[in-house]
């Protein structure tokens, strides 16, 4: 389980399959239409779909959904505070890296269910196949900064350092920006589960 915490509340949950785990990091894969719960308002709203200071003052609860974008291979760098998610197109061919700015994951493990939980936060950074990159989401970063203790990053200086520091690998070339796992294919009998597993939303970690 992929999922996104923030101040002690699931936001977002994905499931997917375990392609390696070693010394570099965790790479998973996220299959189209796979199960999904995300945090919405008692009115089915999502955080997006109205102003910051609304969002704060409100109630929620999780929906559960399926995963509608494209088929996602995530990788979080042991200990680094990002990850790394390969976009493909609609015919399966590579399109673009997204660096994803979060604290560095927190491991969880139930027996039957395992997973990592991570802070979003927010600020991204979207990567094109010659290396050149654009930020994402500025406006949203910049308007939830602004309120402080209701929102669940405290130091934008750090988030834009970490941007940077991938930036620069990014430019550079280097691993994960060098062509790894560009061509990944999975496995025939991937199959895409039925629904969450139990214990997808037991208590954050974090």
């Amino acid at each position: 389980m992929h999922r996104n915490v923030r101040h002690g509340r699931i936001g977002w949950v994905r499931p997917g399959r375990v392609v390696s785990d070693d010394e570099r990091g965790l790479l998973i894969w996220i299959a189209r239409d796979t199960p999904v719960a995300h945090e919405v308002t008692e009115a089915g709203l999502g955080m997006r779909a109205m102003p910051f200071a609304e969002w704060i003052s409100s109630s929620y609860r999780l929906a559960r959904g399926r995963w509608s974008g494209p088929p996602l291979l995530k990788f979080l760098p042991t200990g680094a505070a990002h990850s790394v998610w390969w976009f493909s197109d609609a015919r399966g061919r590579f399109a673009n890296w997204y660096v994803n700015l979060e604290e560095p994951g927190v491991r969880w493990d139930d027996g039957q269910v395992a997973g990592v939980d991570v802070v979003d936060q927010d600020l991204d950074v979207v990567v094109y196949p010659d290396h050149s990159w654009r930020w994402k989401d500025e406006e949203e970063f910049a308007e939830r900064l602004a309120f402080g203790d209701d929102y669940w990053v405290a130091d934008e200086a750090a988030v834009r350092a970490e941007g940077e520091r991938v930036i620069a690998r990014a430019e550079a070339g280097v691993f994960p920006f060098d062509g790894t796992w560009c061509d990944f294919v999975p496995p025939p009998d991937w199959d895409v589960p039925d629904e969450l597993p139990p214990g997808w939303d037991r208590p954050p970690v974090r």
